[in-house]
């Protein structure tokens, strides 16, 4: 193939977001598109996880200075939200992108293929989904529209937002996919590369061999969609709402640079569309000391050079759960500290149950929270 006859595989997302761009500002008039400002005046101290325990111990949420929550999008409730919005916190939804659990049992046809042709098994406890799969991607975009029409949300927060896999483990699994008849399909089509006839392995050991460069940009182009028709959604129907995204914080080289490569995460792509970064930088589950989470986000920051008066914006989301393993106070105060570094205008920790019931860390949360 001549490399002069190749087009550019980025033009129709970088055409498709400025004309986003002109659109906004004829839509809003005087009013800034939520990309071209600064995503929350307030620096951001969220919850993940409902509020009810909380409200159970007698707590109105800004007095612990909690001024977020994020909650699960099946979890929402007219009589949360209400309650929340009465005491001035901001709701944002977790939306469950790309978990194709309990729709690819009923949905075959969706099923993530491996390089030996083979369906995917469950990667851990996470069971993922064909990204390019016609079907799924009008239930999953269906279901977003529902979600924002439903409901008055300050944001959605995008999760599993990445090819099968599990990154949230100290020895993660990472398999070759998804070789479907639907993603050999895009593949040849956009990238222009005829593929040779034979079996679905062969053809993946083609691809693998002889176009690798290729295949792995094309897979993060289509992460990359997912969140270009995302941030539409919220645009037609909630346009101040912001596009989050929960995401593996691994830096470039981790696992052979398995964040791209296997996950299909390019930080580079994103950060033109995505509002706020939450790398979820889980020290006990991912086997990590501490003090690696501000580690982490100062990497991030000088990674993309973003900064607190930057867009896009950086909420980390930190472990206080104590499974798998225990996070114990002093833990906890370090990684709530440490996803508030210099860069950072905000945080969450998992979960909101996590510290309702342990004292020592609903104190912690009160005194970071409350001295910002």
């Amino acid at each position: 193939m001549n490399a002069m006859l190749t087009p550019d595989p980025y033009f129709h997302y970088r055409s498709f977001l400025l004309l986003l761009g002109f659109l906004s500002l004829g839509a809003c008039e005087n009013k800034s598109s939520p990309k071209n400002a600064e995503p929350e005046s307030k620096e951001v101290r969220g919850i993940y996880g409902s509020p009810k325990p909380l409200w159970d111990k007698g707590y109105r949420l800004t007095e612990i200075g909690v001024n977020a929550i994020f909650v699960h999008s099946g979890s929402i409730q007219p009589e949360m939200l209400k309650r929340a919005q009465s005491e001035d916190v901001s709701v944002f939804a977790e939306f469950a992108t790309l978990n194709g659990k309990n729709y690819v049992e009923k949905h075959p046809e969706a099923w993530a293929i491996n390089e030996k042709g083979e369906p995917v098994e469950a990667a851990g406890w996470f069971m993922g989904v064909c990204p390019t799969e016609p079907g799924f991607r009008r239930y999953r975009f269906n279901q977003l529209r529902d979600l924002l029409t439903k409901y008055e949300l300050d944001g959605v927060w995008m999760d599993y937002v990445h090819w099968h896999a599990q990154f949230e483990e100290p020895e993660p699994i990472l398999p070759e996919t998804c070789f479907c008849d639907h993603c050999l399909g895009r593949f040849s089509n956009e990238k222009r590369i005829e593929l040779p006839a034979g079996s679905i392995a062969e053809k993946a050991r083609w691809v693998l061999s002889q176009e690798d460069h290729k295949w792995r940009e094309w897979r993060c182009q289509i992460i990359l969609e997912w969140a270009v028709e995302m941030k539409k959604i919220i645009h037609e129907i909630r346009p101040e709402a912001l596009l989050g995204l929960y995401h593996c914080p691994w830096e470039d080289q981790e696992f052979e640079g398995a964040r791209r490569r296997i996950l299909g995460l390019d930080y580079d792509l994103l950060k033109e569309t995505i509002d706020v970064f939450s790398p979820m930088v889980y020290h006990e589950r991912m086997g990590r000391q501490p003090e690696w989470v501000e580690e982490n986000i100062s990497w991030f920051c000088e990674r993309l050079a973003l900064g607190k008066e930057t867009a896009p914006s950086i909420w980390p989301i930190v472990q206080a759960h104590d499974s798998p393993g225990i996070v114990d106070p002093k833990a906890f105060e370090t990684v709530l500290s440490g996803g508030l570094v210099e860069c950072s205008s905000g945080v969450m920790m998992f979960t909101t149950r996590a510290i309702a019931e342990k004292e020592e860390k609903l104190e912690i949360v009160k005194k970071i929270y409350q001295s910002q």
